[in-house]
Formats: C-alpha cells, sequence, structure tokens
C-alpha cells in the first residue's frame, strides 16, 4: 500500500514508526506518541522539551515557515523554546541566492521568538524539486513545569485562537499566486500571504500556560482543525464534540477553499492553538489572551464518550473524521 501525501497516518505509527525507537533510557519523560507535539527528556536538573518538523510543501518563505511551525511544538508544552538546529535541503542547479533566502528568514523568525540558532546542515541533494527545511528546537520547562495532550480531561472547554487555515491560506497565495490574482486580483493575494506573519503560537501558548487551568494544548498542523482535534483525542483517549458556527474561518480562507473546492476545517492550520481548560479556568484563559489582542473563543467540549463529532450550523451531528492527508495537497495538484 502506498502511503498519502504528508504526514504518516497515526493509525500506521505504532505499527511501523514507534516499533524502533533505540534504547530504552530513564532520562526520556515523554517519548514519541500519537498527538504529542514534543517529547520531554531530563538533563541533569532540568526538563527539556525537544521536537523537529520539515517544511515540505511550501515553495515560498520556508525558513520563515519553518522556524515557526516547529516553535510552535515546544510552545505547546508551556515552554519557552530557547535554541533551534535546521537543516537546509536545497535542489540540483540552487544558487547561493536561494540559501541565503531561506537563512535570513529563518534568522528573522528566530529573532522575533527569542531563539538562537546554535547548528545545522546545508546540502544540494539530488531527486528535490523545491527546499526542504527541518528545524529542531529546544527549550526548558522551567521549574520543571509542561503541558501535554494527552491530560485533556472530559467536561474541558475547547478554545480555538485565531482562524483556521492560516498557514494553508497563505502557502497557497504564494504557491498559486497568478491563478489567485486573476481571480482575486493582487490585494488580495497580498492580504494572505501577509497571514505568514501570524504562524507563530508562541504568546498565546505561554500565555494561557501562565494563566493557570490548562490541561492540554495542541497545534494543529496537517489535517487542519480536524486534524488537531482527532490527534488530541488519540493521546488522551477521550472524544470532543465541537460547534461549527464557533469556528472562525477568515473570509480570504473561505475564498481560496472554494476556489480549489477544498475543506477550510482540513487545510493544514499553523498559527492557530488548540487550548484545553478547566472549565471554571476557560474564562480567565479568554480574558487573558483577548487582553494581549489574540483573538480566541470556546468551540466545544471534550467528551467522555469516544465520538469526535461537529454540530453544524442547522443542528445535524456529524462525525469529524482525521483526514486522510491535508487538504493544501489537493490545491498544490490543481493545474493553472
Amino acid at each position: 500500500m502506498n502511503l498519502p501525501l504528508g504526514k504518516v497516518p497515526p493509525h500506521l505509527l505504532g505499527d511501523t514508526v514507534f516499533k524502533y525507537l533505540g534504547s530504552r533510557r530513564d532520562d526520556i519523560i515523554l517519548g514519541p506518541s500519537k498527538g504529542e507535539d514534543a517529547a520531554i527528556v531530563k538533563a541533569g536538573n532540568e526538563l527539556l522539551a525537544l521536537h523537529c518538523d520539515p517544511i515540505s510543501a511550501a515553495y515560498n518563505r520556508v525558513g520563515l515557515i519553518a522556524m515557526n511551525v516547529a516553535t510552535n511544538d515546544i510552545a505547546t508544552r508551556g515552554i519557552r523554546p530557547r535554541w533551534a538546529v535546521s537543516c537546509i535541503l536545497l535542489p540540483e542547479g540552487s544558487d547561493r541566492t536561494v540559501l541565503e533566502t531561506i537563512s535570513k528568514d529563518m534568522d528573522s523568525a528566530a529573532q522575533q521568538l527569542g531563539v538562537g540558532i546554535v547548528g545545522g546542515h546545508s546540502e544540494v541533494t539530488p531527486g528535490l524539486n523545491h527546499p526542504i527545511v527541518i528545524v529542531f528546537p529546544v527549550g526548558v520547562a522551567e521549574g520543571g513545569k509542561y503541558v501535554t495532550s494527552g491530560n485533556a480531561k472530559p467536561g474541558g472547554k475547547i478554545i480555538l485562537t485565531k482562524s483556521v487555515g492560516l498557514e494553508g491560506t497563505a502557502v497557497l497565495a504564494y504557491d498559486k499566486a497568478e491563478v489567485l490574482t486573476r481571480r482575486f486580483g493582487r490585494e488580495f493575494v497580498a492580504r494572505c500571504q501577509s497571514l505568514f506573519e501570524k504562524l507563530s503560537v508562541m504568546k498565546e501558548a505561554l500565555l494561557a500556560f501562565e494563566t493557570n487551568g490548562v490541561q492540554a494544548m495542541h497545534d494543529p498542523t496537517e489535517g487542519g482543525l480536524a486534524g488537531g482535534l482527532n490527534e488530541l483525542a488519540d493521546a488522551a483517549n477521550v472524544g470532543f464534540r465541537i460547534y461549527e458556527d464557533k469556528i472562525r474561518i477568515m473570509p480570504e480562507t473561505r475564498k481560496i477553499c472554494s476556489f480549489f473546492e477544498i475543506d477550510p476545517l482540513q487545510l493544514i492550520s499553523s498559527g492557530s492553538l488548540l487550548i484545553v481548560a478547566k472549565p471554571e479556568n476557560s474564562q480567565d484563559i479568554l480574558d487573558r489572551l483577548d487582553s494581549e489582542g489574540i483573538r480566541c473563543n470556546v468551540i466545544g467540549e471534550i467528551t467522555q464518550d469516544k465520538n469526535r463529532s461537529m454540530i453544524k450550523k442547522d443542528g445535524q451531528e456529524v462525525t469529524l473524521p482525521m483526514p486522510l492527508f491535508d487538504d493544501l495537497w489537493k490545491a498544490i495538484k490543481v493545474t493553472e
């Protein structure tokens, strides 16, 4: 069976990747697990959060995307990333301008995030048709405190920040700029491209964690909101119920999704953050984020049963399954 594009489906990980994890060590506090964003390991008296992520679908601003997307997964632990190592793979025929542009974008994003780039690797790789950038960030759990996806509890309120599909909207605005400009105009495309500046969730993740009452946080990347919710439910062995009319979708995202005939709830959504909060603390978190100019609202709740459903605007309850792959791949395949 050929694997689909993008992330390996979660149901395959247990039979493949998770069977081959090297030495069992006592200093591994939290290792690989479905729905978890970053590992936690002990180094001396400190707990470190570790993660890595590739950017493989985007052709433009890959350095900026890679730094933000990878560090997001450290921030969802309630931990500030401090350092990062990068790997830049370039297609044959690349010149130094390509390498410098990627490096500058990573540098700009890392400076805004307060992250030091401490090493890595760069090469020209046979068989590629566009650059691939991988970032491996590291953070220290202050006071040994952190949060996991697997701690979501029944009754917990599901908070969504910003809007879904931000990364997918921005990627398509660059990679399909010509066809989208013909359809919607240059100003529209420029607005969509500017969403790359909203991909970090570090601020809201750390603010929420500091406010108390956070049970779990998760970064909905590939598979969009639908994928992120299912990953979170897998990690915690719970279900969820969300409400369609509570989910924010920018008009630009709606237009692009309609144009490419894709689902905004299954479009890669870096820049949004899922927070599961204790019911008695959810309003405090909403107020704290709102006071910092971060739009957010409760879109549903965690359930004891294993059902994963969405109440549509017409009142119908439907299952919200794990997408087989991100709808970004469908749109990228569309020929102009």
